[in-house]
């Protein structure tokens, strides 16, 4: 489980460590830097494939990404980093220095480390980069030096994981590539999940929402179907969920008391559909060590807030959650199911003050250990 994560120079995120337990929920107003915090994490997420320095390309390049308030100073750096109950990690991007390339403003990774335990400490060190360098410490506690130079937009991560050689690069690396992030979900006529679509046992539903008759279906075959009875009974009294199969084509629909068939995803609300879609995120057989939500409760009728919240308190005995809402109303009834389920809620207030996102009520002694690696 993620202890903390840290965030420095992105956006509005200044300098940001964030103290993280089983079920956290991200608020504040608009403009506070929860989407930020959002992005940071799917930034560390990227990282393990490869993809930070693309995904950062997309946001506009690190000119675009940066922080832009007073107080900066130092070469140009973007931080990110967390610390777990076993492992953590921290990368360091900034970009190259002047020469002939085009591509003088393409972000590159400076540093990365790897260690053990939730906090940096030079004992702790189990893999560190500085620039094309990387250094390994062995089974015996002896450090080697990789035989491969990474190029700038290369992480270890990716590169150098290796059951033999570093095999806790390799499962640090499958274990952040195992995050889940649920964002926007379409729910619109041309939505996917609204389609039928050829089935086969699902496990994770995808981003996107197409395979989302065939994630309930595998979850009724194989997984908690009475939670997901529960689930339909909680939010639509008496209803009862039916996945239509023809010709191998999947599709949702709903029997709801009173209809004289049952409506298909081509005529359900657009809140009912992505309800459908949250019961089949928080219910996978597969759960994640991580799943992300980004404004679950769009959508939604606030009616269908205490069943929203029953499903995410749920799926947090079994996943660390990390929720970004807008709405009291969900906090307030996360809050009580997980009194009665014994379990905690950690809310994380969003503030901005002169452009700078901080934690509400977190002082500099409140804030949990954390030091970032030194560029070489």
């Amino acid at each position: 489980m993620l202890q903390t994560v840290a965030v420095e120079n992105y956006r509005s995120l200044r300098h940001l460590i964030v103290p993280l337990a089983r079920c956290n929920v991200v608020t504040g107003p608009n403009g506070s830097g929860k989407s930020s915090l959002y992005r940071a994490l799917r930034l560390l997420a990227d990282s393990a494939r490869n993809g930070a320095v693309n995904a950062l390309a997309r946001e506009g390049g690190l000119p675009s990404t940066m922080w832009a308030g007073p107080g900066k100073k130092g070469p140009v750096s973007l931080k990110l980093g967390f610390g777990g109950d076993d492992f953590g990690y921290a990368m360091d991007l900034g970009i190259p220095k002047p020469g002939i390339s085009k591509f003088a403003f393409d972000p590159e990774i400076k540093t990365e480390s790897i260690w053990m335990g939730p906090s940096l400490r030079p004992s702790c060190l189990i893999a560190e980069r500085s620039g094309p360098a990387v250094r390994i410490r062995n089974i015996e506690g002896e450090w080697r030096t990789a035989s491969t130079e990474l190029r700038p937009f290369d992480s270890m991560l990716s590169e150098l994981a290796d059951p033999q050689a570093a095999p806790e690069l390799l499962a640090l690396r499958d274990r952040m590539r195992s995050w889940r992030f649920y964002d926007h979900v379409r729910t619109d006529a041309g939505a996917p999940a609204r389609q039928s679509q050829i089935g086969t046992r699902t496990t994770v539903l995808s981003h996107d929402g197409a395979d989302l008759a065939a994630a309930l279906q595998t979850i009724d075959e194989i997984g908690d179907s009475d939670a997901l009875a529960g689930a339909i009974e909680s939010a639509f009294p008496g209803s009862r969920l039916e996945i239509h199969c023809r010709d191998a084509r999947f599709e949702v629909a709903l029997r709801q008391p009173g209809m004289m068939r049952a409506l298909t995803a081509t005529e359900l609300s657009d809140g009912t559909l992505r309800y459908l879609f949250w019961a089949a995120a928080l219910l996978t057989p597969r759960p994640a060590e991580l799943t992300v939500l980004n404004e679950p409760e769009s959508s939604l009728h606030p009616d269908l807030l205490p069943a929203l919240a029953g499903l995410i308190a749920r799926a947090s005995e079994s996943s660390q959650l990390i929720v970004v809402t807008h709405s009291a109303a969900l906090v307030a009834h996360l809050e009580r199911r997980q009194t009665e389920l014994h379990g905690h809620v950690n809310t994380i207030g969003l503030t901005k003050a002169d452009g700078q996102t901080a934690i509400v009520g977190q002082g500099m002694l409140d804030q949990p250990p954390w030091h970032w690696p030194a560029r070489g």
